[in-house]
């Protein structure tokens, strides 16, 4: 009697405390993006085992039930892509993972869980505690080591001021570690809830390594426009180039000022930070219609793992209202609506509230429309907007396309299109290409299209092939691909709107200051090679090569157009022209590294989840002549160069970590 009580209470309380805050779930809520089954839902899309699924990530775990259900289903029929029996082995781990015992305390995953069913409603609850311990380092064998103290003045127009480059010898280290509280439950068989509330220490030291001119004084009719000196920081020095997420909501506090005054942006040092990701999520029409409100990593849009142009699975979580729809086996429709979160200050880095979020006000909208052929042929068209918080029902209305509407309430908006195209031949490779625009203008074409500024674009194409099992090894995916983004893309000129009296309100492509498209920032390109294995249930390992190059967004001969922060002339764009690595110092990456993870959880009852990676990133600069002003509006024969500004680097980066009570 008294564990019934217990049990009833919980569920009350778990109810009564979730339901108000829309909290996150366990049948209908999402999978995790980084999951490894997603891995294989690529695989088996791509073997013909499973047909073209919308590019909305994530999925819940009923959905993913349903779809292992149906690679199982589909093994038989198959000419090419056959499962090995490992495969299947681990797809039905799979299914026990996302579908645990929901009654009573389980020691592996961390959580207390409970069911019944009253009046004929089912309802269950759990409650859990997760612990997450992640520790990188960084070592730089030869670098150039130049540094300068940060101007005083604010104003002071030297664009290198307040270098600090790393030198040859030096070390860093960053942390991630704290714990978790997870509430999670169903409201009946359509609807769950659940709620992940994180705590977390934090360390991730990165350099200043000069100032950017977002506006340059050079061009025309400058209006009510103004130059802003902002500091460029490197991305954070114990992480790989631009895969550094933010995990904290709104500001953190450096270690020993927890108070009012202390928000900081940047955990430049030991600092403390929380996030709360809650999510409501369900579905009706027997599945073909699911929804969910929540704040979760997302990809949508993308034809490859993490490179989706639109957005990318590394921007930070926001709260926002989806909706899924498919009719028919070959049609989907998916639409967002979400409020973004401000960043911090970007001519100072500090954080705060008001200040910083006085001028970033923005909701983001998506719809994205998705046509199939059989297992062969795949077209995706998508229209997005980051538009200033109003009250504006055409861009919420899923139906109403973003790109087209956004023209009706006076183009203050910031607006993209996409188009994907793919194909495939099921159990041997697949193919595509996208494509994102970012309001260019067709009226203002002449014979050099492709040298204008103004045409503010990424695309993407790339290969995949499936590899049969070789030995141990299992769902074998290897990727090539190369995409592009212009100079100025994702980015918009602030602009005094209607709603925000004299303020120049920002609509770049943001949340919480970091990219929401792809997480290669403007004027830069990316060859990407990549191995994804499993060897074994609960394990997975990757092996990459990249090759970034970027304009430099710093120093005396930065590239306009290279920041998220870049302002386009809005009056003397159509004279602009750019030229790729011929028009100013461009930073050249080559990156290589391998990672993998393994969970105890899913082969021996043990709560562990271990995670690791290692690798070298090689970095040098080149640049044209000297006596050539960057951003002349010709092109350039470019060099090498080894500068206090622009220096070569080698760069050694390992992480470990440990997940306690990993869920899924």
């Amino acid at each position: 009697m008294i564990t019934r009580t217990i049990k009833t209470s919980l569920v009350l309380f778990l109810l009564t405390f979730a339901f108000p805050l829309s909290l996150y779930a366990q049948t209908h809520t999402a999978v995790p993006i980084k999951h490894p089954v997603y891995h294989i839902l690529e695989q088996a899309q791509l073997r013909g085992l499973l047909r073209f699924q919308p590019s909305a990530k994530p999925y819940s775990k009923a959905v993913i039930i349903s779809l292992i259900d149906e690679i199982l289903a589909n093994d038989s029929e198959l000419r090419f892509g056959v499962l090995a029996a490992e495969e299947r082995r681990m797809l039905q781990q799979f299914k026990v993972d996302f579908n645990p015992p929901r009654d009573g305390l389980n020691l592996t995953r961390g959580t207390y869980a409970t069911e019944h069913t009253w009046n004929d409603i089912y309802f269950s609850g759990e409650a859990g505690l997760g612990l997450n311990f992640e520790y990188t380092t960084s070592y730089f064998p030869f670098a150039g080591g130049f540094k300068q103290p940060l101007a005083e003045d604010p104003d002071d127009t030297d664009t290198f001021a307040g270098a600090d480059h790393p030198a040859s010898g030096d070390s860093f280290w960053g942390i991630n570690t704290g714990f978790d509280i997870q509430f999670k439950g169903d409201l009946g068989r359509n609807t769950s809830y659940g709620l992940l509330l994180a705590f977390r220490i934090l360390r991730a030291p990165r350099p200043a390594l000069g100032r950017y001119n977002t506006y340059s004084a050079d061009w025309y009719d400058r209006k009510y426009y103004i130059n802003r000196l902002i500091t460029t920081y490197s991305e954070p020095l114990t992480a790989f180039p631009y895969t550094y997420e933010v995990m904290w909501d709104g500001s953190v506090w450096y270690w020993g000022h927890v108070d009012a005054s202390g928000f900081e942006g940047w955990p430049q040092t030991l600092s403390i930070g929380y996030f709360m990701l809650p999510e409501m999520a369900g579905q009706f029409l027997n599945g073909h219609v699911t929804y969910r409100i929540a704040s979760i990593d997302r990809e949508w849009g993308s034809m490859s793992n993490n490179g989706s142009l639109m957005l990318n699975q590394t921007a930070k979580p926001f709260i926002g209202a989806e909706l899924t729809f498919i009719p028919f086996t070959w049609l989907s429709f998916s639409s967002i609506t979400g409020a973004l979160e401000f960043g911090w200050d970007m001519e100072t880095t500090r954080g705060g509230i008001k200040n910083v979020a006085a001028t970033f006000q923005n909701f983001f909208s998506m719809n994205i429309l998705e046509l199939n052929y059989k297992n062969y042929f795949h077209v995706g068209l998508g229209g997005a907007s980051v538009w200033a918080k109003r009250f504006e029902l055409g861009q919420i209305f899923p139906l109403a396309d973003t790109f087209l509407y956004q023209q009706n309430g006076g183009d203050f908006d910031n607006s993209g299109f996409l188009v994907n195209l793919m194909g495939q031949y099921p159990g041997i490779a697949k193919s595509w290409f996208s494509l994102f625009m970012d309001e260019i203008s067709l009226g203002e074409v002449d014979r050099n299209f492709f040298s204008m500024s103004r045409m503010m674009i990424a695309f993407q194409f790339g290969t995949s092939f499936t590899i049969p099992q070789v030995g141990p090894l299992s769902f074998n995916l290897l990727t090539i691909r190369y995409t592009k983004v212009e100079p100025f893309n994702y980015s918009h000129t602030r602009e005094i709107l209607p709603w925000y009296g004299d303020l120049l309100m920002e609509t770049n492509w943001v949340t919480a200051g970091r990219a929401l498209g792809f997480y290669t920032p403007p004027n830069s390109d990316e060859i990407l090679i990549r191995f994804d294995t499993m060897p074994a249930i609960g394990a997975k390992l990757n092996f990459q090569y990249q090759l970034i190059r970027h304009g430099a967004d710093y120093g005396d001969r930065a590239v306009f157009g290279s920041s998220l922060w870049s302002e386009l002339d809005p009056t003397g764009r159509k004279y602009m022209r750019k030229f790729f690595l011929h028009d100013g110092a461009y930073q050249w990456m080559h990156i290589y590294k391998v990672g993998g993870e393994y969970s105890f959880a899913s082969t021996s009852n043990l709560p562990f989840r271990l995670f690791a990676e290692i690798g070298l990133v090689h970095s040098y600069f080149t640049d044209i002549d000297s006596d050539i002003a960057p951003n002349s509006g010709k092109s350039s024969p470019y060099q090498v160069v080894n500068t206090p500004q622009y220096p070569h680097s080698l760069q050694v980066i390992g992480t470990i970590g440990v997940h306690i009570f990993p869920k899924f």
